[in-house]
């Protein structure tokens, strides 16, 4: 996916999930080409990754419709995430050579360099070769193949933490525990250090997502929504 499509994703997602788009609402082509001044063929991409994640179902050769997304089905995707990834970690503990372990190390620091800077996207995107590197380590092509879909799928909603506190410290401390009971080959400790990290970020997601619909479900929201909607349509 190219860095336009995927800024398209990231923006539209997080709308998605904090209720400014609600269930139902069309994502035309032509609107959303004007709202990221951007041709259609960049939004076309993104709305085929969002069609593959279940954000939205795809209206062909129009654009898409802002899917129902049900809470226990998201439960049920964080819970298997956190388990398999988990066990990842164990694996990766157990079975990684010296080499990958220092790339890890390295990864890890240089991973702590952007925290310190705050930069978001040099973050995210050595945090998926964080990850990633961990799910190779397994030496179990099926378990990381698992891992990198269900890490892909939940992706959107596990970005949307604008506002929380230190977000990027403490994944990055949560992120040294599982590095160092990987380094020191301890199966047990990597598995309850990834499963720490994990739950503590499905719960925030969880969290956010019913905020949302909270918020959609007092008074004014549909009238805040149109208004947006019309905004989007007629400013870009």
């Amino acid at each position: 996916m190219t860095t336009i499509a995927s800024r398209i994703v990231n923006a539209l997602a997080g709308d998605i999930i904090n209720g400014v788009l609600s269930p139902g609402h069309r994502l035309e082509e032509k609107a959303l080409a004007e709202r990221f001044a951007v041709s259609r063929t960049p939004v076309r991409e993104a709305l085929r990754e969002m069609g593959a994640r279940g954000l939205i179902d795809l209206v062909p050769r129009r654009g898409g419709v802002v899917a129902n997304i049900g809470m226990s089905e998201l439960s049920d995707m964080l819970e298997a995430e956190c388990e398999v990834e988990s066990l990842c970690a164990q694996l990766a503990a157990q079975r990684m050579g010296m080499v990958e372990k220092k790339r890890l190390e390295s990864l890890h620091q240089q991973i702590e360099a952007h925290v310190r800077d705050g930069a978001l996207a040099q973050y995210l995107d050595l945090n998926k070769k964080f990850h990633d590197l961990i799910c190779t380590g397994t030496r179990n092509r099926t378990i990381a193949e698992l891992v990198r879909g269900l890490r892909d799928r939940l992706a959107p909603f596990r970005q949307a933490q604008e506002g929380t506190e230190r977000r990027l410290e403490v994944a990055q401390e949560e992120h040294a525990a599982v590095v160092e009971a990987i380094l020191t080959s301890d199966g047990s400790a990597a598995y309850a250090a990834m499963r720490n990290h994990n739950a503590r970020l499905s719960t925030r997601v969880l969290d956010r997502l019913r905020e949302a619909r909270l918020d959609r479900a007092a008074p004014g929201h549909e009238q805040r929504t149109a208004s947006s909607a019309r905004m989007d349509s007629h400013t870009g």
